[in-house]
C-alpha cells in the first residue's frame, strides 16, 4: 500500500479523534434521544467503543509501518506500561470469567471502562504523531462543546421545567434520569446537562476550568475568559458534585501557583490557602446544623428521609475496598468492581474510588501499573508545561485535581472524562516525544558533523 493509502488513512484517524473529542460531551443526551426516536438503546450506547475499535486498527497501522513512529512507540515508557495493563486485564477477566465470578455483561462494561483510558491514549498519540491539525486545534476541540455544555446546564438550573429532558426519552427506570436531586427532594436539583449524570458533568468542567484557568492567567482577553469562568462555576455548583468541586479546587490551586515567579509568593499563596481551608472548617462548625449546608454539601438533613449520611456511605465503601484490595492481590476480573459490577450475578461491589476499584479487579500488579502510567504521564507534562505548551500545564493541573477526584469516586469510569482528558494526553505526549526524537536528532546530526 503506498504513501497515499497511509495519507488518506492519517487524516480519517485525525477525523475520527477530531469527532469524539467533539460528541462525547453530548454522548449521553445523543444515545437517549436516539434511542427515544429509533430504539436500540444499548447499541446506540456504544457507538464510540465501534469508532475507537476501527480508530485502533488504524492507528496500529500507522504506527508500525513506519519505522520512526515504531521506534518511538516501542521506546516509550507510558506506551510500555500501557500495553502491560491491558494484557493484564485481559488475561484476568478470561480467569474471572472461566471461574464464574462475572459475567459477560459485567465483564464487556468492566473491561470498557478500564482499558478504553490506555486505547484512546494510543490513538489519539498516533494521530498527532502524523500531523499537527490536533495539536493547532486541541482548544476549539474542547471549547465549542464545552460551551453548550455550560450554558445548558445554567439553564438546566435556572430555567428550564425539571422534566425538559424527559422529552428526548429520558427516564429514570430506563435510561438517564431528567433531573437528579440531593435526598429526593425538588427543592435541592443537581444538574448534569448533556452527561450522563451530575457527577459525571463536574468532573469533566475540572478539565474545562483548568482551560479557562490557564487562558485568564495567560494575559488576553480575561474579561470575556472570566465571564465564561463564572458560569461554569455555577454550572460546577449546580452538579451538586463535592469530590468535583475539590477537584476544580485543587487543579486551579496547582495553575496558581505555579503562575507565581518567586518562593515567597508560593509560600504567601500556601498560606492564605491554609487560612481558607481554615475558614472553611470554621463555617462547618457554625452552620453544621443549617438546612441547606447538610443537604448541598453532607447530601442529608437530619429531618429528612434518607437514614445515612453520603458521607458514612462513602466512609464504609472505601472500607470495603480497601479490605478488598489487601485481602485479594490478584484481583477478581474486570467487572467485578465498580459500576460495572452491577451487572454481575454476584453483589455489587462499589469503593467509590477508582484506584481502590482497580485494585479490586486487576490486583496489586494493576494497580501498580495504573499508577505508574499516571505517575509517567504526570511527569512528562509537569517537564513540559510552559505558557507555549497550553495543553501540558492544562492537562497536569487537571490530572492532579481528578486524581483527588477518583479517590472520591470513579470518574475515569465515565467516558466523557476517559476520552477527553487521554486523548488530549494523547495528543500533548505525541508532541512531546516528537519532539525529543527532533532534538535527539538534531544533536546526533552535531555529532556527526563536529566528527567529520
Amino acid at each position: 500500500m503506498g504513501s497515499n493509502f497511509n495519507s488518506k488513512l492519517a487524516a480519517c484517524l485525525t477525523a475520527g479523534v477530531a469527532a469524539i473529542l467533539v460528541l462525547v460531551p453530548f454522548h449521553g443526551f445523543l444515545t437517549v434521544w436516539a434511542a427515544h426516536l429509533f430504539g436500540h438503546y444499548t447499541a446506540w450506547r456504544l457507538w464510540e467503543e465501534f469508532l475507537l475499535v476501527l480508530l485502533t486498527l488504524a492507528a496500529l497501522w500507522l504506527t508500525f509501518e513506519r519505522a520512526s513512529s515504531r521506534r518511538e512507540a516501542i521506546k516509550s515508557w507510558p506506551l510500555r506500561l500501557m500495553l502491560a495493563y491491558v494484557l493484564l486485564q485481559g488475561l484476568v477477566g478470561v480467569i474471572a470469567f472461566w471461574q464464574h465470578q462475572v459475567n459477560a455483561a459485567a465483564l464487556g462494561q468492566g473491561v470498557i471502562e478500564d482499558v478504553r483510558l490506555p486505547v484512546i491514549f494510543f490513538v489519539a498519540w498516533a494521530a498527532a504523531n502524523r500531523g499537527g491539525w490536533l495539536r493547532e486545534r486541541w482548544q476549539k476541540l474542547l471549547m465549542w462543546p464545552a460551551t453548550l455544555v455550560v450554558v445548558f446546564a445554567v439553564l438546566q438550573y435556572t430555567v428550564l421545567p425539571h422534566n425538559f429532558l424527559s422529552h428526548f426519552g429520558y427516564n429514570a427506570s430506563t435510561t438517564i434520569a431528567p433531573i437528579e436531586t440531593i435526598n429526593h427532594n425538588p427543592h435541592y436539583i443537581r444538574v448534569q446537562s448533556t452527561l450522563r449524570g451530575a457527577n459525571e458533568l463536574g468532573a469533566y468542567l475540572v478539565i474545562v476550568l483548568s482551560l479557562l484557568g490557564v487562558l485568564f492567567l495567560g494575559g488576553k482577553r480575561k474579561l470575556g475568559w472570566a465571564v465564561f469562568g463564572a458560569a461554569a462555576l455555577a454550572a460546577l455548583y449546580a452538579s451538586g458534585s463535592r469530590s468535583a468541586w475539590i477537584g476544580a479546587v485543587v487543579s486551579l490551586g496547582v495553575l496558581a501557583w505555579l503562575h507565581l515567579k518567586t518562593s515567597r509568593a508560593r509560600l504567601l499563596f500556601g498560606a492564605a490557602a491554609a487560612a481558607c481551608v481554615l475558614v472553611a472548617a470554621g463555617g462547618y462548625v457554625l452552620l453544621k446544623d443549617n438546612a441547606s449546608l447538610q443537604n448541598e454539601v453532607l447530601h442529608t438533613q437530619t429531618n429528612s428521609a434518607v437514614k445515612s449520611t453520603s458521607d458514612a456511605g462513602h466512609a464504609s465503601a472505601l472500607k470495603r475496598g480497601v479490605k478488598d484490595v489487601l485481602n485479594q492481590p490478584f484481583g477478581r476480573g474486570p467487572g467485578t468492581a465498580g459500576p460495572a459490577s452491577v451487572h454481575n450475578n454476584h453483589p455489587a461491589r462499589l469503593a467509590e474510588n477508582y484506584f481502590l476499584q482497580i485494585g479490586q479487579e486487576t490486583g496489586w500488579l494493576g494497580l501498580g501499573l495504573f499508577l505508574a502510567v499516571t505517575m509517567l504521564l504526570a511527569k512528562e507534562l509537569w517537564c513540559r508545561r510552559s505558557e507555549a505548551d497550553q495543553l501540558s500545564l492544562v492537562l497536569f493541573a487537571s490530572l492532579i485535581g481528578l486524581s483527588v477526584t477518583n479517590m472520591l469516586l470513579p470518574a475515569w469510569t465515565d467516558d466523557t472524562l476517559a476520552y477527553i482528558w487521554w486523548g488530549l494526553a494523547g495528543i500533548a505526549l505525541a508532541h512531546i516525544m516528537q519532539t525529543k526524537a527532533e532534538q535527539h536528532g538534531r544533536q546526533n546530526q552535531k555529532t556527526t558533523q563536529a566528527a567529520s
